[in-house]
């Protein structure tokens, strides 16, 4: 059995200690003994971007909002798939996650924190999304475990009828909200309805070769 390595510690702001531990060549983040996310387990935070740049195909420089950055499995398939005229901005509130991905995960990471289509901000995603207006083609959100949060409660604004309001108004007409949960929430998928959205849900699995657990992606299209 492989023991797991400690590799760093963070505090989520006005939230959690998280950790980044290695088992042998994988790594993963953990809080306590939950596994937030892991380098052998990301399907589903790619099928995030995969599928949410599909719905974009065929649209000129599209420009995304991604939040947060996480392991970068998200970001490295968003720029597989999106061309040289697109636009990245991705939130991260924890600096010690981008440490990482240059320090110890940089094999991993690929350079995707250098690609000139991406803009890297040190701000909460919430700000950026209520301070924008008809600014994003997509917003991609795989911000804690979804709408039912772990990592720090003030996340939980991102997915209230306010938040989701806000997203509305910073997306551009026909945009896609897109979001990653841990699992399903019917009361959820109500609200992105109340709220205006064209919603569908999609249900994908974590590993490769449509292996492990269930994960769950909403996209909600503004009118």
């Amino acid at each position: 059995m492989i023991d797991d390595v400690v590799l760093g510690q963070a505090t989520v702001p006005d939230g959690v200690e998280l950790r980044l531990v290695q088992y042998g060549a994988d790594f993963a983040i953990l809080l306590e003994d939950n596994e937030l996310m892991s380098t052998n387990a990301n399907a589903s935070e790619e099928a995030l971007a995969v599928m949410t740049c599909e719905k974009l195909a065929g649209l000129e420089a599209p420009q995304l909002l991604i939040g947060g950055y996480g392991m970068g499995f998200t970001l490295r398939a968003a720029l597989a798939m999106l061309g040289d005229d697109a636009g990245i901005v991705v939130a991260e509130i924890v600096p010690e996650i981008l440490a990482w991905a240059r320090g110890p995960m940089q094999e991993f990471t690929g350079g995707c924190l250098d690609d000139p289509r991406v803009h890297v901000v040190d701000e909460d995603v919430a700000l950026l999304i209520a301070s924008a207006q008809d600014a994003y083609d997509a917003i991609l959100l795989d911000v804690d475990n979804g709408p039912e949060g772990l990592t720090r409660r003030n996340n939980d604004g991102l997915y209230s009828v306010a938040g989701l309001q806000r997203a509305m108004r910073a997306l551009r007409p026909g945009g896609i909200l897109a979001i990653w949960s841990a699992c399903p929430e019917p009361a959820f998928t109500q609200r992105l309805r109340d709220g205006g959205y064209q919603v569908t849900e999609t249900t994908v699995r974590a590993e490769a070769e449509n292996k492990g657990l269930h994960h769950l992606i909403w996209f909600a299209r503004k009118p």
